[in-house]
């Protein structure tokens, strides 16, 4: 099984679907259930209904929760990962003894859902760096702990979604294992999004699987998720979607102006990182640069918030004693929602989200609107009135808490949601107005679920109108490719929607330099 992305996949499984087209077999081998359908217009995509029980979940995500998980986080002093190889640190400090706990607060939250939860460590020795700039000079152990929510469907427990977040700290000197270094935000803040969305999720039941991820050997060069990515991919995991969390403290610093406590940006790779020449091509020529799976993914994530969050609104009189003359203004307190940033991640900087991406898989970061240098990767000090430290006095638990309900909202829908559609396929040519879209149904195809195409003009960062079109696998549409971008998802009965997943044409059909065009089809 291909666990890269579909997107890339694409290309090489339609190599035969596009001989048969111009022999003009395709449509002669296609079943009648299959065979092209008729399509009016889409119609404006509107918002999914609310899961009851999703949304539960999220009101039992707690700033006190997350305010002690990362109070704890920061009480090991120093969590370097390089620490783990140290044998003079005070007892109940470094990054052996954060491990220990999380794995700890896994086992209490499978606990209290009756061992619903497999808590495991992914233990391994990374080999020293070469060159001058290594940042592990000596064989060093790193772990990363997790835990799995198996999902209760035999037909879709393989698929799998990730939450991740790295436990490690650093202060100024990547080689100072002892002096304080207490990430609060960088990434305390992330790994608490983790056990939190554990702790809520584990109460509920999914037809896919869930795993709850910490990763150690962050600051040293992504080690930890390197290590884990590529464990996934050697045994073939199906898995759909890798959320990061990493900086989402929400920084607050008195007197500073320019945060946006009401956003998280969410960071995706435009083009697929193990795309090779001859694919980096073929998405240049059809205009797939901002149709990635990871791209796709954040826009569910937009998604998935329009369901879960809605702005708020106060009346100014409210509190104002009877009798008193009223204020009847209102204030708007905007809805809590990911921004999408076109790019991998932050200007010349990297997560662990990337290493899943060079693996194959649709991964993503959360990371706050604005960040503060002063408060990451520093030796806690003032220097001329500043202080540089990463402390927990400067994050918004609140906040956090906002991260960690979108990041739950995001892990539930798309584990309750059927797989995203397979081998999605463009098959009329160029010279043709019309698309004729075709594509498969996903292993363990929920009863009840079917498939919707979503669209939305070329400069429209959102999906914009949908055709819902039931349980066919193949829709002719009235619509030019050449003005809109298309996409395939799936939705269950009760309205989960996966990801959708953009079509890919089958290998050129435009006229060689020098000959003579062949003309699109009439009928």
């Amino acid at each position: 099984m291909n666990v890269g992305p579909r997107f890339l996949a694409h290309f090489s499984r339609l190599t035969v679907g596009a001989a048969l087209l111009t022999a003009g077999l395709l449509h002669a081998q296609q079943p009648a259930a299959n065979a092209p359908q008729s399509s009016p217009i889409g119609q404006p995509v509107t918002t999914a209904p609310i899961d009851p029980a999703i949304a539960g979940a999220l009101q039992q995500v707690s700033p006190d929760s997350i305010k002690a998980i990362i109070t704890k986080l920061v009480s090991f002093k120093n969590r370097s990962t390089l620490s783990s190889m140290e044998t003079d640190l005070p007892p109940g400090t470094g990054i052996n003894a954060a491990a220990d706990w999380i794995e700890s607060e896994f086992k209490r939250y499978s606990d209290a859902c009756g061992g619903c939860l497999e808590v495991k460590r992914d233990e391994f020795i990374e080999p020293p760096g070469t060159g001058p700039n290594a940042r592990i000079t000596k064989p060093t152990k790193l772990t990363n702990v997790y835990a799995i929510l198996r999902g209760t469907d035999p037909a879709q427990a393989n698929r799998k979604v990730i939450v991740t977040g790295h436990y490690d700290s650093r202060n100024s000197d990547n080689f100072n294992t002892h002096d304080p270094a207490p990430g609060a935000n960088d990434d305390a803040s992330g790994t608490a999004v983790s056990l939190e969305s554990a702790r809520v999720l584990s109460k509920l039941k999914f037809p896919s699987t869930i795993i709850f991820l910490t990763v150690a050997g962050e600051e040293q060069g992504l080690d930890g998720s390197r290590h884990f990515a590529k464990l996934a991919k050697s045994e073939g995991w199906d898995l759909e979607a890798v959320l990061n969390n990493d900086i989402v403290g929400g920084d607050t610093t008195p007197g500073a102006t320019g945060a946006d406590k009401s956003a998280v940006r969410v960071f995706s790779e435009g083009v697929p990182g193990p795309a090779t020449l001859d694919q980096l091509h073929e998405i240049q020529t059809i205009g797939a640069e901002n149709d990635s799976p990871a791209r796709e993914l954040a826009r569910a994530i937009v998604d998935i918030d329009l369901t879960y969050f809605h702005p708020t609104s106060q009346r100014l009189s409210a509190g104002t004693p009877a009798g008193q003359p009223h204020n009847m203004a209102m204030k708007m307190t905007p809805a809590f929602h990911p921004v999408m940033i076109f790019r991998r991640d932050r200007f010349g900087r990297g997560g662990d989200h990337t290493s899943f991406a060079n693996e194959g898989f649709a991964a993503v970061r959360f990371t706050e609107w604005l960040e503060n240098f002063n408060h990451q990767h520093q030796t806690p000090r003032t220097e001329n009135g500043t202080e540089f430290a990463d402390d927990i006095k400067y994050d918004d638990f609140n906040y956090i808490a906002n991260v960690a309900r979108l990041n739950s909202a995001t892990l539930g829908t798309l584990a309750s949601a059927p797989g995203q559609p397979q081998k999605v396929a463009v098959l009329n040519p160029p010279y043709d107005t019309r698309t004729t879209l075709r594509w498969e149904k996903p292993g363990g195809f929920p009863a009840g679920a079917t498939f919707e195409v979503v669209y939305r003009d070329t400069d429209q960062p959102n999906w914009t109108s949908v055709i819902p079109v039931g349980d066919v696998t193949t829709i002719a549409i009235p619509i030019s490719k050449d003005n809109v971008i298309f996409g395939v998802r799936s939705v269950d009965a009760a309205g989960h929607r996966s990801a959708a997943v953009y079509p890919i044409p089958p290998p050129r059909t435009r006229p060689v330099p020098g000959t003579t065009p062949t003309p699109a089809p009439s009928d």
